[in-house]
């Protein structure tokens, strides 16, 4: 589709490729009680001087500018969230706002047990929490961190508080989740949770990453077809991330993120807010908007919802992974937001 001027004299959130944009991810911290060999090292990591990252009421203020422009959907990452401060004040403030209608939450889970109750009173109902092995060995090399236990207990506690959907995220890693795949989808066949397979992408902490590493979405659901019959599910929202499949028999159902094999830039609607108040037009994104200067220096809320549709109409047509010209941005996933 061809670059035209931006002409709107009421402005909204729509890109110079035709998509309307009403979702935005907001990472409240870097920093993380985990350090997943994919994402971060285990030594060394350097995070955001806490005076960097955004206030509670920075953010608010982003969120209720956005929502006047149509965003209308919310998801705190991180780092991990939940060892924000007091998260659930920032989720009652975030539900408070004229215009938001969902708000979700991703994390590893370690903490989740402790906080299930008071972010479900807060107002949240969706949450998805990172679990990459099933076993408890394997999960401590792949995390760094002998908590399994706990993550399953955070499960259970979301569970009893209420919250629905339940979705347990696992990296698809050959060479790693082979072995793993008919364990996560019996557990999307006996648990009220619905599994989602994301397709590892070049966002680790190092320089290497091989695309022959990549786990595929076909591959993925030949082994739990071959086991379990699935079918494809039609979503009520054409632009969801992840491609649904439900068990014939009628036992759950799983979810598949395919970013690199089965890439769904054209359908996109969101952006992203880094804790530290950049916002990303694309999780690859190789340039930033920069919301924290506007917030601090006084700028009006018509001014920062002036820089959002501009960024917006900017945003990059797709990730271009696997492509000659793909560059790899500098920031890892941690210091972007999953």
């Amino acid at each position: 589709m061809k670059r035209e001027a931006l002409k709107s004299e009421k402005p909204r959130l729509i890109d110079s490729f035709g998509r309307t944009i009403n979702n935005l991810r907001i990472s409240v911290t870097d920093r993380c009680n985990m350090r997943c060999t994919y994402c971060m090292p285990a030594e060394g990591m350097v995070f955001f001087d806490r005076a960097e990252v955004l206030t509670f009421e920075e953010i608010v203020q982003f969120v209720r500018v956005g929502a006047s422009l149509g965003i209308t959907d919310l998801r705190l990452t991180g780092g991990e969230p939940l060892v924000r401060r007091d998260l659930h004040i920032l989720i009652q403030q975030l539900a408070g706002v004229e215009g938001i209608q969902d708000i979700g939450l991703t994390t590893n889970g370690i903490l989740l047990a402790e906080q299930a109750q008071a972010l479900y009173d807060a107002g949240l109902r969706r949450i998805n929490v990172s679990v990459d092995s099933l076993d408890p060995e394997k999960f401590a090399t792949i995390t760094r961190r002998d908590v399994f236990h706990k993550v399953m207990a955070g499960l259970e506690a979301a569970e009893r508080a209420g919250m629905s959907p339940i979705k347990v995220n696992t990296i698809a890693m050959r060479g790693f989740t082979e072995e793993e795949i008919l364990g996560f989808a019996q557990m999307a066949r006996e648990k009220p949770y619905e599994v989602r397979f994301i397709e590892y992408m070049p966002l680790g902490a190092d320089d290497v990453w091989e695309a022959q590493k990549v786990l595929p979405q076909d591959e993925i659901l030949e082994r739990i077809h071959a086991v379990w019959p699935l079918a494809p599910v039609e979503e009520a929202d054409s632009r969801a991330p992840a491609d649904t499949f439900r068990f014939l028999d009628g036992k759950g159902k799983i979810g598949i993120i395919a970013s690199v094999s089965h890439p769904f830039c054209d359908a996109c609607d969101r952006v992203r807010l880094t804790a530290d108040g950049k916002l990303r037009t694309c999780l690859f994104s190789i340039t930033e908007t920069d919301i924290k200067a506007l917030l601090r220096s006084g700028a009006t809320d018509g001014e920062i919802g002036d820089a959002l549709v501009r960024a917006v109409w900017n945003k990059e047509p797709g990730h271009r992974i696997n492509q000659p010209d793909f560059i790899k941005p500098a920031r890892t996933m941690s210091a972007i937001g999953g």
